[in-house]
């Protein structure tokens, strides 16, 4: 959206709060929905194809012969990841662990809930208030997918703590979290020979990376790594 001059509108502010790990912002420019965390962009709601195919590579990858898997997804987001699982029959329990109490409640009663209001409403749907670096260390569930979406990728993470989630150490935890054969599916802005690198040493199997084609520029990817089993 432009002023009559053809200047950009400024984004519009909807919400800012101060959440347990900074400022966190919804914002609207054009027709687009927008979340900053820090003053660092995360995500909008202009595409969602990398988002759609973090959930369709986690599936495909999966033993053909799994009933219902199970799926945790890192990360809500502007919640394209959970609606795509929620719109596939062949997934069972969705369990989605986001750290933002903001984020969370921007989809069950705030600007957000146009896009997810279905998924949510989704009885294989669970909403997790947590971070998932904590949650993938304690909980005592498992499940056949992991797809994680909390950062600009291995290498370009939101804060310094998430770091040691693509560690060696952090791997294993969420190799310990995933079924035997199980599958672990990062989503990136570019590709990272480097974590795959350490997915294999950290001794998944399988590993690769599909890229999601852009106009131009870099493009996204989703590294993914089958647990051995």
């Amino acid at each position: 959206m432009s002023t009559p001059y053809g200047i950009p509108e400024a984004p519009e502010v909807l919400d800012r709060r101060e959440g347990p790990y900074g400022e966190v912002v919804l914002r609207r420019h054009g027709g687009l929905l927008q979340i900053i965390a820090n003053g660092c962009f995360l995500m909008d709601t202009s595409d969602g194809r990398s988002e759609r195919l973090l959930v369709d590579a986690a599936l495909a990858a999966l033993d053909p012969e799994v009933t219902d898997p199970s799926v945790l997804i890192g990360g809500l987001g502007v919640g394209f990841s959970l609606t795509h699982a929620a719109g596939q029959e062949r997934w069972g329990r969705i369990t989605v662990v986001e750290r933002e109490p903001a984020v969370i409640g921007w989809h069950r009663s705030g600007p957000l809930a146009e896009l997810s209001g279905a998924a949510l409403a989704d009885p294989r749907t669970e909403i997790v208030e947590q971070d998932v670096i904590a949650y993938v260390n304690e909980t005592s569930d498992t499940f056949d997918a992991l797809c994680l979406d909390i950062d600009n990728g291995p290498d370009w993470t939101v804060d310094e703590g998430n770091e040691g989630l693509y560690s060696p150490d952090g791997l294993a935890a969420c190799a310990r979290v995933l079924k035997p054969r199980g599958v672990l599916a990062v989503w990136s802005a570019k590709p990272s020979p480097e974590f795959e690198g350490t997915l294999r040493n950290a001794g998944f199997r399988q590993v690769r990376t599909e890229e999601i084609p852009v106009a131009r520029g870099v493009p996204d990817v989703v590294h993914i790594g089958v647990r051995p089993g």
